[in-house]
Formats: structure tokens, C-alpha cells, sequence
């Protein structure tokens, strides 16, 4: 049987962006399959009673210096947003949608590029719809997925299902009930699919 870790992210979350950065890699060296899990981060924050780092000044400061150390340490492309914090509600219910789909990692890619990269606005139109389209994906059939009341319910239950599990915030990684929090805690999730297998 394949090992397996959980990853749940947001676009909208920086730490998220370079723990997806690093999934193909860690899985790789792990010898585990990573299941890929879109969540509405905003949604857990009001379901779990939790908050964003930013919330409080100093923090938000320190941590986005950390998240450049860490994107150096990765060798991976990274910068603020100019637009930061703004809306992932439709980019989420897409990939929500698509989770099951051959599309869903270019759109992953693609909103994390935009967003993380590109500093472009992901709540943005425009934007939306060229990530889309970059990705395969017509942008009508995207915009009919994100409107589908059966999606909305999902974004819902899926942030009770993590409120339950004991998550509140972003990216959150369960490996069977062993849970971790954190882009900088993937040494510790490895030890738990070591002990796993």
C-alpha cells in the first residue's frame, strides 16, 4: 500500500505556495503519493476560531521576511503580492472543482504563478481567465463549476471537515491522523511516513 500525506492549501497562503513548490520533490524522496486538497482558508478561520498571522503587525512583518529566507533556501521564485490579502473564493471553488481532473495541477501552477510570482490580482476577472485558459480549461465550463451550488456546499464542508481534524490554518498536512502545520514542518511529516511504512 502507497503511503500517503494530505496537503491542504490555499492560494491565497504564502507558505502554501512554497510547500506545493516542494510536494513533487518530497514525495519523490518520501516514496509517498501526495493528495492534493484545496480548501477556502478565510472559511476555516471563521469555522476554527483561528486568524491570519498578519492580523498582527509584527508578526505579519517577521513572517514575510521568513517566507523570502525560505523561498532562497528553496531555490524557488517568490515575492509579495502588492495586492495581498485578497479573495481566493473563486480560484479555490475551481480547483475544488477540477481536483479529480488532468487540468488541476497546471491550475494549481498557474494561480500559485499569478499570485506568488506575477503579483497579479487571483480575485481579478481577467486574471482568473487567463490562468484558466493557460491551463486547458474553457473558461465558460470554469465559470459554470464555481457558480455550481454543489461546489459552494463543498468549500463549506470540506472547512467543517478540517475544523474537526483540528486544522486552522494554512497549509496543514495530515499524515492518517497525524497532523502538522506549516511549509517548514515537511521533515517532520517525512518522519511520520517513515513510520507509517
Amino acid at each position: 500500500m502507497t503511503k500517503q500525506v494530505e496537503f491542504y492549501f490555499d492560494i491565497v497562503s504564502p507558505a502554501s505556495y512554497l510547500a506545493w513548490t516542494q510536494m513533487p520533490k518530497f514525495a519523490a524522496q518520501a516514496g509517498a503519493e501526495v493528495l492534493y486538497r484545496p480548501f477556502f482558508l478565510p472559511g476555516l478561520f471563521q469555522t476554527a476560531g483561528s486568524a491570519s498571522p498578519i492580523t498582527v503587525p509584527n508578526k505579519g512583518r517577521w513572517l514575510f521576511q521568513d517566507l523570502i529566507a525560505w523561498a532562497k533556501r528553496y531555490g524557488v521564485p517568490f515575492r509579495m503580492n502588492s495586492k495581498f490579502p485578497m479573495s481566493s473564493l473563486t480560484a479555490m471553488r475551481g480547483l475544488i472543482a477540477w481536483q479529480d481532473k488532468p487540468e488541476f495541477m497546471a491550475l494549481g501552477n498557474g494561480f500559485y504563478q499569478a499570485m506568488w510570482v506575477d503579483d497579479r490580482d487571483i480575485s481579478d476577472g481577467e486574471v482568473i481567465a487567463d490562468v484558466v485558459q493557460a491551463a486547458g480549461i474553457s473558461p465558460q465550463d470554469f465559470t459554470a463549476a464555481v457558480q455550481d451550488p454543489a461546489i459552494k456546499q463543498r468549500v463549506f464542508d470540506i472547512n467543517e471537515e478540517l475544523a474537526a481534524r483540528g486544522a486552522f490554518g494554512a497549509p496543514t498536512f495530515f499524515v492518517g491522523k497525524k497532523m502538522f502545520w506549516g511549509q517548514d514542518r515537511l521533515d517532520f511529516v517525512a518522519e511520520a511516513l517513515s513510520e507509517a511504512g
